[in-house]
């Protein structure tokens, strides 16, 4: 993972920039119903080398259509995810931690 530019993702995020990107490459749905979590998934993530990439990952998954809530953890090498499976799917999540720059066990 180049930690750069994951921080400058992070950082672009926030103004809405890596959201854009993300939908453009991964086909996620534009669709503005609000999101009910309905279903919960947890992930060992590898390449996490500092609390800024747990913290980075949990707000640029936030932003994604359908996430309901998000817990990183650099420590345990861990994410878990509450999401509407109506309006996004594991497969999605894991496409976007894979743009990211982190891989899912």
């Amino acid at each position: 993972m180049d930690r750069r530019k994951f921080i400058y993702s992070v950082t672009a995020g926030v103004a809405g920039t890596t959201t854009v990107i993300a939908l453009t490459e991964t086909n996620f749905s534009s669709d503005t119903r609000e999101a009910k979590e309905n279903r919960s998934v947890a992930y060992q993530v590898k390449g996490f080398t500092c609390i800024t990439c747990a913290v980075g990952l949990e707000t640029m998954l936030r932003q994604q259509t359908g996430v309901t809530r998000v817990t990183a953890s650099y420590p345990e090498e861990r994410v878990t995810i509450g999401f509407d499976q109506n309006l996004t799917s594991e497969e999605d999540l894991r496409k976007f931690i894979a743009i990211c720059g982190f891989s899912v066990i």
